[in-house]
Order: C-alpha cells, then structure tokens, then sequence
C-alpha cells in the first residue's frame, strides 16, 4: 500500500510555506562572505557564495558553489553547479594549493596574494534569466549570456551567447530557444529591469512569448 505524504519533517515543512520577500531567503547551511545578495533571492542549503553578486529574483537549489562571480537578475541555478571551480597555478614547478594557501601548511606567516588577485580577475558573469542545469560547471573567465540554458553535467569553456542552448562537455551550442529576430526584441525590452509594481501588472503576459514582443517590445519598455 502506499500513502500520500505531504510533509516528512517540520524542514521539509518550513520549506514548503516559505515565501520570498524584499529580504534574501538564506537557508540553514548556507556561506555567504563579502558578497551582494539582492531581493526576491533564495541562497540554498549548503551553498558557497564567496565574494560575488546574486542579483534580484535569481535562486539556488542548493550544493551550489559561486565564487568571484556576477550573477544576474532572474537566475535559477540547480544543485551542485559549481560557477568559478578552484584553480591550480599549472605553470609552476608545484600546483598544489600548499604554494599558494602557504600559512595553512607551516611554510610561510603570509599567503600568496597575487595568485587569489589572479582568480579575482577570472569572473565568470552571468546575464539575466540564465538556466543553469544539475552539477553543471562554469570555468573561471566564462560568460553566459541572458535567457542561456547550461544543461545538466555541462562543462562552460567558452563563452555562451543569449537564448543559447549548450550542453556537454565541453559544452557546446545546440540550438538557441527562439528566432534571432525575437531574441533581439526581447533583449532590448530589458524586462529583467521592470520594477516590482510593473511586473506584477505585466506579469500573465509573460506566458505568451508572441503577445509579449507585440504589447513590450517594439520600443525600449523600462517600467520606472
């Protein structure tokens, strides 16, 4: 026989009924250091996010590891992605991480300043309305542009172009999810930037891409 469970445990519960707000939705677990996190967002249990920014509205399932990264508004990110990975110094004679983390190891009173400032400067940026797919990995330096789909497992080498579909590994583009023409009219209504009072009186016409470009897009629509 089996049964209709809704709810397993009072987490599982609290999770269920939360709602999201002006405020970050932060979960038990999760590590956010020297980052900026925007409104309407939801940090999943167990996520790093580590001197980045998380803009409006985007999310994570949890298991996620963001680090010295830009991400954009809109953003839904699945478990165990992994956005800038650790790095090596391949190029010395040693690319253990006792060379540049030295303090841990006993070999110095200071770490290796010049190797974190050179992952510093290997963002990766992520546009608006980006849909990144389970333990997908995006290599340091990479960019994915708005409306991008990342499938699951894809490893991000190169950068990813609007509307782009890519997946594997390493990840290429398969297809892209509309028409050049109305990928450039969506781009240049910049919904992403609507306030909250626009969005909520625009917000059924997102259901119907065609009657979206004909009502939002012929003309550059802020919603200030």
């Amino acid at each position: 026989m089996l049964y209709d469970i809704e709810v397993i445990s009072p987490a599982a519960e609290k999770k269920h009924i939360k709602n999201l707000g002006e405020t970050p939705f932060i979960h038990e677990g999760a590590y956010v250091y020297k980052s900026k996190i925007g409104s309407w967002t939801e940090v999943g249990r167990g996520t790093w996010i580590v001197e980045s920014s998380f803009d409006d509205y985007s999310y994570d399932a949890g298991d996620v590891q963001i680090i010295y990264s830009e991400i954009g508004k809109f953003c839904s990110i699945a478990s165990h992605v992994r956005i800038n990975p650790g790095n090596h110094p391949m190029h010395r004679v040693m690319q253990h991480h006792c060379t540049y983390r030295r303090k841990q190891f006993g070999f110095s009173d200071f770490d290796d300043d010049d190797f974190f400032n050179w992952r510093r400067s290997n963002k990766c940026k992520l546009g608006h309305d980006v849909w990144v797919g389970h333990g997908a990995v995006i290599m340091p330096g990479v960019s994915i542009s708005t409306g991008a789909v990342i499938g699951s497992g894809a490893v991000v080498t190169k950068d990813i172009g609007p509307y782009e579909i890519a997946v594997g590994v390493p990840a290429r583009t398969i297809n892209k999810r509309f028409s050049d023409k109305v990928i450039e009219k969506l781009i240049l209504s910049e919904w992403w930037n609507w306030d909250r009072s626009t969005l909520e009186e625009r917000f059924s016409d997102f259901y119907n891409v065609d009657a979206f470009i004909e009502k939002y897009c012929q003309e550059n629509t802020h919603g200030h």
